[in-house]
């Protein structure tokens, strides 16, 4: 029989699999709540954003731009891919 983690934890025995495979108490949690929620499911993976080949140049810029990365402005647009890559 699962351990009472109190009432923040909907899913006591979800909750004590995640956590015996490895998981932290706080995603443990996050799943084994939304495992119980009747309106919402865990996603099993996570989005997929475009490769950075597909962006413009000037998307790559605003990117890098978000980052930090230093020299961009003068860098092609395989210069951004790499840099924002590395």
């Amino acid at each position: 029989m699962a351990k009472d983690h109190g009432s923040s934890i909907k899913d006591d025995e979800t909750y004590e699999a995640l956590r015996d495979e490895g998981y932290s108490k706080s995603k443990a949690a996050r799943i084994a709540n939304a495992q119980a929620s009747d309106e919402q499911e865990p996603s099993k993976k996570g989005g997929k954003a475009p490769p950075y080949e597909e962006w413009t140049k000037d998307e790559l810029y605003e990117r890098a731009q978000e980052l930090d990365i230093d020299g961009r402005s003068d860098m092609s647009k395989s210069e951004l891919i790499d840099a924002l890559r590395g």
